[in-house]
């Protein structure tokens, strides 16, 4: 067993540990950094939803891990099982210890295929995919798809980039039309009460879900994939007091989908444009039968970093980093900063949300190493999600706490963002990919 000592430790080398490093060493040259990384290809996953359409090939977002850490960091190239703060310390796998001064977490999320019964058992067969594991698999489905009902679905609780579960709906939708496959009937259930919070792009939004006939299930949770028979298993949550909408079904889509209900021990089928749904008992169980199923997995901050000093450990975001909403310091340990997936901030976990943190952090850090106060509050919660609604049409949802829309004010001037639109849609496709690669992973700020 050894003992490596660093002045500052970074664990993960995907997006926010990166653009942290790369940071550093623009503003303060001559730092002792190590970053621990165990996986040699490093991942552009924003760019998944367009391999699950076909758009894109998946090669294109994998690149070699080694072009991206910044030259004077070192790799150490293991998993974690540990972080003790308390001795300034974190455990690896292989039990060497990496002794720190100060310590950036950025593990990222885990994905938990087991967090929904039965999903582990169906996944990658009988239609049910997810551009979280395997957009290639979710590219198959889509283009063998022939007719019926096409389930696009999410779980309750926190997961990364959460409009992604609707993108690949709407290039789904957009592709059947494309090949004239009138007989496909396009569903999307959620546990959410909305299909987006904050205007206009939730506006935006419904003009698509309307020009693709999407039937919509608002307050349904999944506990429950039964892949041999097809069918998926919702629970109904309560609606806001204002909301008494669970299931929107436009015109073409009216019957597509047949549910089983069950009431009171007994199983039976139901058509929805006839049950008078919404008088049913909010804890009535649904069975939504499906031709192919493209979900989001469960998901949470990695199983041993749950465990640890830094983790929440009650309340709604137990397991999640407990850092400040404004200057990313632990709410724990001054030493000690979050960046990305992990932590328990607010807003949406994205990339674009980390491209914000990441001068915040590096801010702060160096104020903190020089004897002064985190006291730098910059970060306000933005994230961003472009939303692919055709396979040649783009809206950019920029927001920061309380939903709040926070728009690019150079973007802006040239672009209304709250429209799709081509000229977005060629952003997306390729000036974020060239961004991505040659400004945020070398530490260029914009």
């Amino acid at each position: 067993m050894k003992t490596h000592k660093h002045q500052i430790v970074i664990i993960g080398g995907g997006t926010g540990g990166i653009m942290v490093a790369a940071q550093l060493l623009k503003a303060r040259k001559g730092l002792d950094i190590a970053m621990i990384e165990p996986s040699g290809t490093h991942v552009y996953q924003p760019a998944w939803t367009l391999v699950g359409a076909g758009l894109m090939k998946k090669s294109a977002t994998l690149k070699n891990e080694k072009r991206f850490i910044p030259k004077k960091v070192s790799w150490i190239k293991e998993y974690v099982e540990n972080i003790d703060p308390d001795s300034m310390e974190v455990t690896l796998r292989s039990g060497d210890k990496v002794a720190y001064e100060y310590l950036i977490v950025a593990p990222g999320i885990q994905i938990n295929l087991d967090g929904i019964e039965g999903l582990k058992e169906a996944y990658g067969k009988n239609g049910v995919c997810s551009n979280y594991v395997d957009p290639d698999y979710t590219w198959e489905v889509i283009r063998n798809f022939k007719d019926g009902v096409a389930l696009f679905t999410m779980p309750a609780g926190p997961i990364k980039c959460p409009g992604a579960p609707q993108k690949i709906m709407y290039l789904a939708a957009d592709y059947f039309i494309r090949k004239g496959l009138d007989k496909a009937h396009v569903a999307f259930a959620t546990p959410g009460t909305v299909i987006f919070g904050t205007e206009p792009f939730r506006s935006e939004l419904k003009n698509y879900l309307h020009k693709y006939n999407v039937s919509r299930r608002y307050g349904y949770k999944l506990y429950k994939i039964d892949g041999e028979a097809k069918e998926a298993y919702y629970t109904r949550l309560p609606l806001p007091e204002n909301k008494t909408d669970y299931v929107i079904n436009d015109e073409r889509n009216a019957a597509g989908c047949i549910a089983f209900v069950w009431e009171e021990g007994q199983k039976h089928v139901v058509e929805e444009e006839n049950c008078h749904i919404d008088e049913l008992q909010e804890n009535t169980h649904f069975v939504i039968k499906y031709d192919m199923l493209h979900l989001a997995p469960p998901q949470s901050a990695p199983s041993w970093f749950q465990n640890t000093k830094l983790a929440n450990q009650e309340g709604v975001n137990k397991g999640w980093m407990a850092v400040d909403e404004n200057t990313l310091q632990s709410r724990l340990y001054k030493n000690v900063f979050g960046v990305g997936d992990v932590t328990d901030l607010p807003t949406a976990r994205t990339g674009a949300a980390i491209r914000k943190q990441a001068p915040t952090i590096v801010d702060n850090l160096l104020k903190v190493m020089d004897g002064k106060d985190a006291d730098y509050k910059g970060y306000d919660g933005y994230s961003s999600c472009p939303l692919v609604v055709a396979h040649n049409r783009m809206l950019l949802a920029e927001f920061k706490y309380e939903g709040v829309r926070s728009s690019d004010p150079l973007l802006s001037k040239f672009l209304d963002t709250g429209k799709a639109s081509y000229a977005m849609w060629l952003m997306k496709r390729y000036g974020l990919p060239f961004l991505y690669w040659n400004v945020m992973l070398k530490g260029y700020k914009f």
